[in-house]
């Protein structure tokens, strides 16, 4: 089997291609859930806790003295937990929103499928049945 063909069996294989599809799924899902915490969930957060935005919450490692993030990034090294916070929420609800969507797959996959009708057994092959005949008519 040429290279060539052993790569396009290994490309067209349904795992991979359902491998690359939850990969885009899962990048265009998760810009979703940036937005909504960034745009929807935060600035609620901020209201409740008197206004304050997370993403400029850092400590100065070099001695800066600048009041945003983005400008302190440019003096030196910061730590910036405010946005490590911001991640954190994100992944917290978009592992919500995966367990729920895998709770609901699983709760469809366990409903009882119709019981099988019992196959009827194969015929008995020619040469089972004169055995069986032969040790018949031995036993007479």
């Amino acid at each position: 089997m040429s290279f060539f063909s052993e790569f396009k069996e290994f490309a067209v294989k349904g795992n991979v291609v359902d491998l690359a599809v939850g990969v885009i799924i899962g990048g265009a899902f998760g810009k979703i859930v940036d937005s909504l915490v960034g745009d929807v969930i935060m600035p609620v957060v901020s209201k409740i806790f008197g206004g304050l935005d997370f993403s400029n919450y850092f400590i100065p490692l070099a001695g800066q003295t600048a009041t945003t993030l983005a400008d302190a990034k440019k003096e030196g090294a910061v730590l910036a937990y405010g946005s490590f916070i911001t991640v954190s929420l994100n992944f917290i609800i978009l592992a919500f929103v995966i367990f729920l969507m895998i709770k609901q797959v699983n709760r469809l996959r366990s409903a009882p499928a119709p019981a099988p009708a019992p196959a009827e057994p194969p015929p008995t092959p020619e040469d089972i049945q004169l055995l069986r005949e032969i040790r018949d008519s031995l036993k007479r």
